[in-house]
């Protein structure tokens, strides 16, 4: 992994975990907050073409989306 891939990885994984956080905590704020950051950096990842296959699971994608629509 180069560097840029290390470090989106691991703010990808800090999102998931934010996410997770503020879901058990049942916080819709900071649920959208770290949804958004979550398909930002994603997004990122697309434009640069980083295949992030495996990095976030379908149903956390799923969570993900559907605060930001």
């Amino acid at each position: 992994m180069t560097e840029f891939t290390t470090v989106l990885y691991s703010r990808i994984e800090a999102a998931q975990q934010g996410l997770a956080l503020a879901r058990q905590a049942g916080d819709d704020r900071e649920i959208h907050r770290h949804s958004a950051r979550l398909l930002d950096l994603l997004d990122r990842a697309a434009a640069t073409d980083v295949n992030t296959t495996g990095w976030v699971a379908p149903a956390v994608l799923d969570v993900a989306a559907g605060h930001c629509a």
